[in-house]
């Protein structure tokens, strides 16, 4: 499905791609690649983005939720399997070995719930069909039947993607590094295979830098404790165990008391995986137990961070270059919330807050940069201008003043030509056909200048011109489009800014998610 000019109603496009992109369509995005002012054909167009379920950064997703975009790949006897949230550049990547590695990707899969999972067209994702996956566990536990509704979109790619000599570089050059050995990746081809068709498809769906996915996490699932599908839901860690209990009902929303999408999403990672290293666990606790005496300075942590918003979601709205202006200045109040959290965490003395505090970045630099470039209140598209504020550009100002302006500048026009012929009947006048001209009577021709310009003959008067109203002319009918254009090609430039910048951010929202959590 196409949809044409997509920009111009962004509220109503977003809301029925994200409908197809949930129900497993993928939706191409077309835009036009000429100015029609410049061809005499037909406008030239092209697909400059593809929406598909693992893509998607859908605004209905749920703050705790991810958008997974999975990865299979290997042989049978070691499985490479890979994970990106594109949304908020969660990358993760494993490896499972043994006759058992098809059923605990299966299981991996059943817990991670990914929107869409790639696979290379010759080897089929399981030998039996998907639907058939949760069957013996729905056989084992009538009441998990609805774990036979986990399904995902599944996109075949060719087999030369899954070539290590391909998907490898891949993965390095986007880092930007010569060995993968500092992402626990160097000796695990098929994991970094894996990783490597991701960011393939990522690559050819997208526009965008990809610079919030900074970095990949190789994990084993023993460094955590091992929940399947099934504990996960007996336990009623994140869904009722009986259909209509309601979400009040299980472990996520009994414990639930985070302030920020961040904190959301990483606690129900913590519940998932739970940790089972014992320094992390006793670092946690001692943060946790200086919070509980502290009363007044966590109530006082908290209040700093309500407001926050989804720092990971509008970072790769930015990268991926479908922020609009409203997205940059939720970014820039978010941005300015980060001072008085950093100066709350200086009054708590555990070694993991004191850490947090130096990860989290008042990114002052890059709120003001946005505050002193956009708009109070801009509009959601960048199509009628009004985005930039006055002073940014010279030459955007000088438009908005020659637009704003046009009729006391043509009065003036009028006033002075009447002075210099004597003619006080003189007017400048604006036509559609002609555009502007100076309009003489008959009995007063005998007084135009030499440098009038004669454009139309009427009965009882001349149409003139002159060069200064020609070239005035031209500044006013082009004066709209040239704004228009500035204020993109300014708006790129700071989305581009913001972008660079990427990975302050992210850390900044890592740091304030685990802060969120142990608050």
């Amino acid at each position: 499905r196409c949809l044409s000019d997509w920009s111009s109603d962004v509220c109503s496009s977003d809301l029925y791609i994200g409908k197809l992109s949930r129900k497993g369509f993928k939706v191409a995005i077309c835009e036009q690649m000429e100015d029609p002012r410049i061809t005499k054909k037909l406008v030239k167009r092209e697909v400059t983005r593809v929406v598909t379920p693992g893509t998607a950064a859908d605004s209905q997703l749920g703050a705790e939720e991810n958008n997974f975009l999975a990865c299979v790949a290997g042989t049978k006897d070691v499985i490479g399997f890979a994970a990106l949230d594109l949304s908020t550049g969660e990358f993760r990547a494993t490896e499972f070995r043994g006759s058992d590695a098809d059923r605990r990707i299966r299981e991996e899969l059943l817990v991670l719930r990914p929107r869409e999972v790639l696979f290379a067209s010759s080897m089929p994702l399981f030998d039996q069909p998907r639907r058939q996956t949760a069957a013996p566990i729905a056989a084992a536990a009538p009441r998990l039947a609805s774990l036979e509704n986990a399904t995902w979109a599944e996109t075949p790619l060719d087999d030369w993607v899954f070539a290590p000599d391909y998907a490898i570089p891949l993965v390095e050059n986007h880092f930007g590094v010569l060995s993968l050995e500092g992402f626990g990746l160097a000796d695990r081809s098929a994991a970094a295979t894996a990783a490597g068709a991701i960011l393939h498809y990522i690559r050819s769906t997208q526009k965008g830098s990809l610079d919030h996915v900074d970095r990949v996490g190789y994990y084993e699932r023993q460094d955590c404790l091992v929940l399947d599908a099934v504990t996960v839901r007996n336990l009623e860690l994140l869904e009722p165990l009986f259909s209509g209990g309601g979400d009040n009902l299980t472990l996520f929303r009994s414990i639930d008391r985070t302030v920020t999408p961040m904190g959301k999403r990483l606690l129900r990672a913590w519940m998932l995986r739970p940790s089972i290293d014992s320094a992390v666990i006793e670092r946690r606790l001692d943060a946790a137990e200086i919070m509980v005496k502290d009363l007044v300075g966590r109530e006082e942590l908290r209040r700093s961070m309500d407001g926050i918003l989804d720092l990971e979601r509008l970072l790769s709205r930015v990268t991926l270059e479908t922020a609009n202006p409203r997205d940059m200045l939720t970014l820039a109040a978010s941005f300015a919330k980060l001072r008085a959290v950093r100066a709350s965490l200086t009054g708590f003395s555990a070694t993991r807050l004191q850490e947090l505090h130096a990860q989290c970045d008042e990114l002052a630099d890059l709120r003001d940069r946005i505050a002193t470039t956009l708009e109070d209140e801009p509009p959601i598209t960048l199509n009628d201008g009004g985005v930039i504020r006055a002073g940014v550009d010279p030459t955007l100002d000088e438009l908005r003043n020659l637009s704003r302006n046009s009729k006391q500048y043509i009065a003036q026009i009028e006033q002075r030509e009447r002075q210099r012929t004597g003619i006080s009947s003189l007017k400048v006048k604006f036509n559609s056909v002609f555009g502007y001209y100076l309009e003489i009577s008959k009995a007063n021709l005998q007084h135009a200048p030499a440098d009038y310009e004669r454009k139309q003959t009427l009965v009882n008067a001349e149409r003139f011109t002159t060069p200064e109203l020609k070239e005035y002319e031209t500044k006013v009918l082009d004066a709209q489009e040239k704004m228009v254009e500035i204020e993109r090609r300014l708006f790129a430039e700071l989305r581009t800014a913001i972008a660079a910048d990427a990975r302050r951010i992210r850390q900044t929202a890592l740091a304030l998610a685990e802060i969120d959590v142990l608050a």
